[in-house]
């Protein structure tokens, strides 16, 4: 009934080249390079905890904790609870801790919990009440002799 003729390529059908199924590992491998962003919706309202190896953008609200490799707040966002990521853009609101590598308060941002962080940027105008923490990561320990060898006690 709802036929389609097939595209003209100028070349017979026997002469055309047809690329060979992906495997499973391919797959796996192209879905890691092409991970695509979760948007949680203004109107949309989640309870519970999220975790996702990718981005999520939340423009609704979320009661519940989050970790994720990326994680941005947009102005209608709120978060209420706990916050693990890698990189964290809050426009919106943030009642609850922030551990990340980078965070960035847009100047429309009202953040009321303490952020751990290695990077930190606050614009003019955002919000924050709470404690800021600079991620301290351990030193190297240096051997305790010129030969390596442990001191002797």
């Amino acid at each position: 009934m709802f036929n389609k003729p097939a595209p003209k390529t100028g070349l017979p059908a026997s002469d055309r080249l047809v690329a060979p199924p992906l495997t499973l590992a391919e797959v796996a491998v192209t879905r890691s390079k092409t991970s695509a962003i979760s948007v949680l919706a203004q109107n949309l309202t989640i309870e519970g905890t999220l975790q996702s190896d990718s981005e999520i953008q939340i423009d609704g609200i979320v009661r519940g904790d989050i970790r994720a490799e990326k994680l941005i707040i947009g102005e209608t966002g709120q978060i209420e609870g706990q916050i693990i990521a890698d990189i964290v853009e809050a426009k919106g609101r943030v009642m609850g801790t922030i551990t990340a590598k980078q965070v960035r308060l847009y100047a429309t941002a009202q953040v009321q919990g303490d952020i751990t962080h290695e990077q930190l940027s606050i614009e003019s105008g955002a919000s924050f009440e709470g404690r800021s923490m600079k991620f301290q990561r351990p030193k190297a320990v240096a051997p305790a002799n010129s030969t390596g060898a442990a001191p002797a006690v």
